[in-house]
């Protein structure tokens, strides 16, 4: 309890309350119409009737100030109601009064722990005084103290359910940087690792096969350009002012886009197996991006490989992966504790509740291999 209430104390103000607008400026006005309403109407105010009727009207004005203000409109509303009952002895019976209610509301709703604190102790120390001089009964004051501490109570609530909302929404931010995060890798980094394979192969048949070296300048060209369109993509995406463009997420079938022969580099053979009809888009796209990121890899890393194999098998259950070269080389260092590749893997099939597996095979060559749930966790 201690600690509840320390942490209470220590609680700042909201960063941003919302500004004033046309919506307080009417509240305002249609309060102190009814305040002047109630005062020309009812006979059995205090006398004299213009004091309750003065301060009704006048106090409206608070609730301008009563998000970045709180404590202060506190401060300057209750002793100013407590003048007046001295100057009208008694209660100032004004039912229109009752708008003092979203005031408090506001202490603990958009005040600090310590503003909402002295506000609500100045509150109950002027319904006490009005008890004890006799001005209020003490049935009255208890009730209205029940009232005040529901108030108090809600806007506490409200607070504590802004903030819950606040972390959901940062939370929300974070996954769609790790998202963003692997859809760079995924995505951008294909196509400059294919640039930088496509470079060297031209600067290595540059001064033999000058034809040759143009054709990897065109196809760098290319890639470069769709590397720049999905960049692009991606910082709208990012940015409020500017909408981000719908292209849809890749499907298996997209996967026939990897297959072909190259002309400095292995052939990729895609074979897709079993009903792959009505996957979820989420499973669809993370064995796209699986299969994309491992041929990428095995381009890159695979020595002399003259083949890539991408093989899907889909049964009623799970979706199979399996992406095997015949090369050799170094490929687990693109697997390795420095790099993201396998990282940015087992990030997409964790979250999906499958599993990837990525390691050398027994002769020659890299196997990566992958197993997704049908129906994504």
């Amino acid at each position: 309890m201690r600690e509840l209430l320390r942490s209470w104390w220590r609680e700042p103000r909201p960063a941003y309350p919302p500004r004033r607008g046309w919506r307080d400026w009417a509240l305002v006005a249609v309060l102190a119409a009814a305040g002047l309403l109630e005062g020309l109407v009812r006979s059995d105010l205090p006398s004299p009737a213009v004091v309750p009727v003065l301060i009704g009207v006048g106090l409206t004005a608070v609730l301008l100030w009563r998000r970045t203000r709180p404590l202060l409109m506190a401060v300057v509303a209750f002793p100013v109601c407590a003048v007046g009952e001295v100057l009208v002895h008694g209660d100032l019976r004004l039912n229109t009064l009752a708008f003092l209610l979203i005031l408090v509301f506001s202490l603990s709703r958009w005040g600090s722990g310590r503003g909402a604190t002295f506000g609500a102790a100045i509150v109950a120390a002027k319904i006490t005084w009005s008890a004890t001089v006799g001005y209020i009964d003490p049935g009255d004051a208890l009730a209205g103290a029940g009232v005040i501490s529901a108030a108090l109570a809600v806007g506490a609530a409200l607070r504590w359910r802004a903030r819950a909302r606040q972390r959901e929404f940062e939370q929300v931010k974070l996954l769609e940087r790790e998202r963003l995060a692997r859809d760079l890798h995924d995505t951008v980094a294909h196509h400059v690792s294919a640039m930088a394979v496509r470079a060297q192969a031209g600067l290595a048949m540059m001064q033999t096969q000058p034809s040759a070296a143009a054709d990897a300048l065109r196809i760098i060209e290319a890639e470069a350009t769709r590397a720049l369109a999905e960049m692009r993509t991606m910082v709208r995406a990012l940015r409020h002012d500017e909408p981000a463009e719908r292209m849809p997420s890749p499907r298996i079938a997209d996967l026939q886009r990897l297959a072909g022969r190259s002309d400095h580099g292995p052939a990729v053979e895609v074979e897709l197996v079993g009903d792959l009809d009505g996957l979820p888009a989420s499973v669809a796209t993370a064995i796209y991006r699986l299969a994309q990121e491992s041929v990428t890899n095995a381009r890159r890393h695979a020595q002399d490989a003259t083949r890539i194999t991408v093989r899907v098998v889909a049964d009623k259950d799970m979706v199979r992966l399996r992406v095997s070269d015949d090369g050799d080389g170094p490929t687990a260092r693109a697997f390795g504790s420095g790099g993201f590749g396998l990282v940015g893997m087992r990030e997409r099939v964790n979250l999906l509740g499958g599993s990837v597996d990525a390691g050398p095979d027994r002769d020659r060559g890299w196997t990566v291999t992958a197993a997704l749930p049908r129906a994504a966790a």
